[in-house]
Parts: structure tokens; sequence; C-alpha cells
């Protein structure tokens, strides 16, 4: 686990979880919080948090006490273990697809399952979670990645049902999807082919700027590293 501590702050964000602290955007969102003065509590796989399994999610983040200013989940896959994205509809695997899913939308929706008790109520509090334009179904023209897009709509359709009940409880709460662009790292190193990419600082930057802009009239809304909405 990643824990930074410093003294009194003022600020939008004052307390931050950050959940896949140890990926490559997930590494940089706990450096960027932190240049900004944010305690952080970073947790992945090495503190057992282990999306695939639910009894493991309980544990660590029963663990928590709270209340944080934003949670940040940063958690995904873009094949399973030993595959790639399909190129075809003939390459698609079910177990590889199951795989896919249990990271990318079944494991972010176990996460929100603590999202009520972890997120702070009296002021605003703010969820961001890592998906992909990818799995826009409206943006999608070439085809292809039929897990890892299928994944992440899954997982915006779960994003904006919880924003909807969120804003039962926690009236000022803010509960998005966010597009980091393509980023520089491990995860992308042999897919970004001649798409642009960015550091994973700079994404980290860019995200945490949009969180902070976002307002609870925006929350279950699907945002790019620029704050720009994105079809469904």
């Amino acid at each position: 686990m990643v824990t930074s501590q410093s003294g009194p702050r003022s600020g939008v964000m004052e307390n931050a979880l950050v959940l896949g602290a140890t990926g490559g955007i997930g590494q940089a969102i706990v450096a960027e919080l932190e240049d900004r003065s944010v305690a952080v509590t970073g947790l992945s796989r090495r503190d057992g948090l282990d999306v695939t399994d639910p009894a493991a999610v309980d544990r660590v983040l029963n663990a928590l006490d709270g209340p944080f200013d934003l949670i940040f989940v940063a958690i995904g896959v873009l094949a399973g273990p030993d595959g790639a994205p399909e190129k075809a509809l003939s390459a698609v695997s079910a177990q590889a697809m199951q795989d896919v899913f249990a990271v990318n939308a079944v494991g972010p929706a176990l996460i929100l399952r603590h999202a009520a008790r972890l997120l702070r109520k009296d002021r605003r509090g703010v969820i961001g979670v890592l998906s992909a334009r990818v799995g826009s179904i409206g943006d999608n023209q070439i085809g292809g990645w039929y897990s890892y897009r299928a994944s992440k709509a899954a997982l915006n359709q779960i994003v904006h049902g919880a924003a909807i009940e969120l804003g039962r409880s926690h009236k000022q709460s803010v509960c998005v999807a966010l597009h980091p662009g393509t980023v520089e790292t491990p995860f992308t190193a042999n897919y970004a082919g001649r798409h642009k990419t960015t550091s994973a600082p700079k994404a980290a930057a860019n995200l945490i700027t949009v969180l902070n802009d976002l307002t609870p009239d925006n929350t279950g809304g699907f945002f790019d590293y620029a704050g720009k909405e994105i079809v469904w």
C-alpha cells in the first residue's frame, strides 16, 4: 500500500484513494496528487487487492476508514493472460473474454459497492474510473478488440448507474468514466501503433485537472483527457 501524508491542506481534494496504484497510469495519478499536496492511499494487487476475487476486494476495502474526496479506479487489462486483443470474431475465446470482463467490468463494480461508505458525503466527493474511448459504441468505426471494447462499454454502464445511485445519498458527488488517451505504458507498448501517445505523468495531470473541473451536474458522464464528453 502506498500512503502519503502531509500537513494541513486546502483546495478541492485533500484525501484520495487510488486503486491500481502500481500500474503505469495509477503510479502517475499517485504522483500527480502528491504534487498537489493531496494525501494518497494507494492500493494494488501487492496489497491483496485482486479484483477477480470478491472476498479479497471486500477484505481490503473494508479495512479502510475514509472518507475520501477522490476515489480513482485505475484498473484494467487489454487482453487475457495469454492473449491479445481480437482483430476478428474468429479470434474470440469465451475464457479470454471472461478474463477481460472480470478485471475491466466486474472488478470496478465490486469496488464501487464500497463507494457510498468511502466517498465523502458532507461536500463534493469524486469518483473517476479509467475507461477507454474504444468502449464507446457510437464512436466505433473500425470494429475489432471485441473483449476490450465490450468490457469497457459494460464498465461505462456500471459507472453511469453508480452515479445515479450515489446521487441519491451523496448530493454533491461526481462519478464519471474517463478516457486518458493512448498513454505510454507497458500496457499499451505493443498496441499504440500510429496513435498519438502521451506520457503517463501528462495523462495523470490532464485527468486530475478534468476531475477538478467537473461538478455534480456532470455526474454519470464519460469524458476524455481534455474534458470533452464522449458519446456512449
